[in-house]
C-alpha cells in the first residue's frame, strides 16, 4: 500500500533498510494470513453462520505462493549477504516485484 512504501522509504532514508524491508515483507505476509481470512471467518460465523465463501480468482494460489517463495527468497538472500542489503540486491528485488506485478 502508499502509506506501507511512504513508511519503508522514510526509514530507509534513515539508514533503517532492514525496517524498510521487514515492514515491506511483514505487511503482505499480514494480509495474506490476516486481512484475507478475518473478514471471511465474520461472514461465515457471524453475519451468514455456516454459510461458506467462494472464492472465484483462479490466480490466488500462484500469486500466494509466489509471495511466499519470494518472502523465503529474500530471507535467503540476506543471510548469504551477512544480513545487509546493498544496491545489487535492491535491484535483485525490484526485479523481483515486477515479477510478482506481472502475473
Amino acid at each position: 500500500s502508499i502509506p506501507d512504501a511512504i513508511s519503508s522509504v522514510l526509514v530507509a532514508r534513515e539508514g533503517h533498510g532492514d525496517m524498510a524491508l521487514s515492514s515491506s515483507i511483514g505487511s503482505n505476509v499480514f494480509d495474506i494470513t490476516f486481512g484475507l481470512p478475518v473478514p471471511w471467518l465474520l461472514s461465515t460465523a457471524f453475519v451468514d453462520p455456516g454459510s461458506t465463501i467462494i472464492v472465484q480468482s483462479k490466480s490466488l494460489p500462484l500469486q500466494v505462493g509466489t509471495l511466499m517463495f519470494m518472502v523465503v527468497l529474500v530471507v535467503v538472500t540476506i543471510h548469504l549477504y551477512g544480513w545487509s542489503i546493498n544496491k545489487r540486491l535492491g535491484i535483485c528485488y525490484f526485479i523481483c516485484y515486477f515479477i510478482f506485478i506481472a502475473e
